[in-house]
């Protein structure tokens, strides 16, 4: 019978390999070119990519305003259904939340919201009664927080 010789599997033999240049102090690595490639790469895509995803957050927040306008519209129709009128300006959007104690004291008053929201940039939604742009205006100033602005500074409101 023919003597032969083991040998490991081809799995091992490299690392072993590996493991011996370690042992003799022989590293591989990646080269600073390698590196800088690989940086590169990256910061193209990154610069392809935020700005788009930013854009889309922006996108989102408008939609939010436009969903909360909504509802708030909503449960000031509710408020005028059961009391005959919506709440004065002085009143405001809390008199969704909590019965008014200032102007006329709604004769049907339940709540009609938990809590208000407050706009996706952190501010409390606008409340007019009468409104400018229709018999009420419920809205939001945007991104910027001022009247008026164009694209995320733009106002969102109960007229659009």
């Amino acid at each position: 019978m023919p003597h032969t010789l083991h040998r490991p599997s081809r799995g091992l033999l490299p690392l072993r390999a590996f493991t011996r240049g370690l042992a003799r102090g022989h590293t591989r690595g990646f080269t600073l070119i390698e590196l800088m490639v690989v940086l590169v790469i990256i910061g193209v895509l990154g610069a392809l990519i935020v700005p788009n995803f930013l854009e889309r957050a922006d996108e989102a927040r408008v939609t939010a305003a436009r969903t909360d306008v909504n509802n708030l519209m909503q449960a000031l129709k509710l408020y005028r259904l059961d009391n005959q009128r919506y709440p004065s300006t002085e009143q405001g959007l809390d008199s969704l939340v909590r019965k008014p104690t200032a102007g006329a004291i709604p004769p049907n008053w339940k709540p009609y919201l938990d809590k208000l929201p407050a706009d996706p940039w952190g501010r409390p939604y606008q409340y007019l009664n009468p409104g400018v742009k229709g018999e009420i205006d419920v809205f939001s100033f945007g991104a910027d927080g001022q009247p008026g602005g164009e694209g995320k500074d733009a106002d969102v409101g109960s007229w659009q």
